[in-house]
């Protein structure tokens, strides 16, 4: 599957469950992990992130790009009580973004480099992979969630 397939089949699975029902949006994967509700937050500012990244890896190679702390931004920007319509527009706006560029940089620009602040370095092709995967994790973990909730009925 080409890179544009599959960040267009990511976001449309993701962009289904913004629309789950309070109670759904409360079930977890697992004892102690995030609700669904908090894994669709994050997503929405992981693809902020991210695309982040891409940008300035196409822009400024070479850059040191930094991690960040996705528990510190779940708690202080307080995934319990965010809106979540807000999350999924920023989602869906900037995963637009992410297409364009890897319409765009994909194949011709893969090859950029960064530096990233826990990783090492990394090229801007695998950056659009990451995207991509990291969605996919996701959305694995939503799936489990709900399933979870539907045999124990």
């Amino acid at each position: 599957m080409d890179i544009i397939t599959r960040l267009e089949t990511t976001r449309d699975q993701t962009l289904r469950y913004f629309a789950l029902s309070d109670d759904r949006l409360a079930r977890s994967y697992g004892p102690g992990k995030w609700p669904i509700r908090f894994i669709l937050h994050h997503l929405a500012d992981a693809e902020t992130v991210l695309y982040d990244r891409i940008r300035r890896a196409i822009s400024e190679p070479k850059q040191v790009l930094w991690a960040y702390d996705q528990d510190a931004w779940a708690k202080g920007l307080d995934y319990a009580h965010a809106p979540l319509n807000l999350s999924r527009g920023i989602y869906e706006a900037v995963r637009a973004g992410v297409i364009h560029q890897a319409r765009a940089h994909y194949e011709k620009s893969r090859h950029r480099e960064f530096v990233h602040s826990e990783t090492g370095l990394r090229t801007l092709q695998a950056e659009f992979d990451k995207v991509a995967s990291h969605n996919a994790h996701h959305l694995e973990q939503i799936e489990t969630a709900l399933l979870q909730q539907e045999t124990k009925r």
